[in-house]
């Protein structure tokens, strides 16, 4: 059996620990704890990713709005 858990760790309490160990009684079992990377921060942590994902940013295309250009623009297309 298998089980994750997703959680802060100010979350974690007695309650959550009891709940484990009725859920495994009375089994070996290992316990990972790793901190989660948003998507960005992972993908961000391997140059190629990082160079991929800033090309992608600076294909998209863009525009520009001036005061009121961008109220008007969107009342438009809403």
């Amino acid at each position: 059996m298998e089980a994750q858990y997703k959680m802060k760790a100010n979350e974690i309490d007695i309650t959550f620990i009891e709940a484990i160990k009725k859920l495994f009684a009375e089994k070996d079992i290992v316990i990972r704890i790793s901190e989660e990377l948003d998507e960005t921060e992972y993908l961000a942590r391997y140059k190629a990713n990082e160079d991929h994902i800033l090309e992608n940013m600076a294909a998209e295309p863009t525009k520009s709005f001036k005061g009121q250009e961008f109220e008007e623009y969107t009342s438009k297309r809403l």
